[in-house]
């Protein structure tokens, strides 16, 4: 969970921030919430002395005790690797903002879009360090790797089962085999398999179970080859 601060002094666009940010948080399914706002640098201060804080969303041109290039001198030393995203409408700030690692710049007005894209591109920043999210669409809609039990074909669709939801798309095996991890083997003529979510194995009636307790089957013609991948691998949970 990623926790997103934003300090503004204008309360519309305070309101405003959040609202977008949600949306996009929800749409993509990222993991995350706007867990603070305000318009007021000492109180974003006081905040982050004992709350988390991951992402900071700050107005250049605040008209607080602290402008916000001041203040995100104030929050690398609180949160070092926290992401900085810097918004106001004064272009010449521009450049000054990237003295403090900043991640993004955005102009003012934004546009949900503009958000959008920097969130994205965040949180492919964020868990390309120890996790691989699979792009499915072109509606930037992002699955973790790690969660998916299998990819099934439905018709002209393929769905990626999770233990939260299912995701699908109208796509094909062959686009997406290539992009996925070796640990993703196909069992079946419409299912691959995460061999790391394996539960259970009944080699009889060809049933895979997953952790989430979900099932697929093998089919005789990927048996052999699966069962000898699976060896390569060891015992699974």
């Amino acid at each position: 969970m990623l926790h997103f601060v934003i300090c503004d002094d204008n309360l519309n666009i305070l309101d405003k921030l959040e609202k977008m940010l949600e949306n996009i948080f929800t749409k993509n399914n990222f993991e995350a919430k706007v867990s603070f706002k305000s318009d007021n640098s000492d109180d974003i201060l006081d905040y982050i002395k004992s709350n988390p804080a991951d992402v900071f969303l700050l107005d250049i041109n605040l008209k607080s005790s602290k402008t916000g290039l001041e203040l995100a001198e104030e929050i690398r030393k609180i949160k070092k690797n926290s992401y900085l995203i810097f918004t106001t409408g004064h272009l010449e700030y521009a450049m000054v903002a990237y003295k403090y690692k900043t991640f993004d710049y955005i102009a003012k007005p934004i546009t949900y879009d503009r958000l959008e894209d920097t969130i994205v591109r965040l949180f492919e920043d964020v868990n390309g360090l120890n996790k691989r999210y699979l792009r499915i669409d072109n509606k930037n809609t992002l699955i973790d790797e790690s969660e998916i039990q299998y990819v099934k074909r439905d018709g002209m669709k393929l769905v990626f089962h999770t233990p939260s939801r299912d995701y699908d798309t109208y796509s094909s095996f062959n686009k997406f085999q290539d992009r996925l991890p070796k640990t993703y083997i196909r069992c079946h003529k419409s299912c691959i398999a995460n061999i790391n979510q394996i539960k259970d194995i009944e080699p009889v009636s060809g049933t895979i179970t997953f952790k989430d307790g979900s099932t697929c089957d093998i089919g005789p013609k990927y048996k052999s080859e699966f069962m000898e991948v699976l060896k390569s691998y060891g015992s699974f949970e």
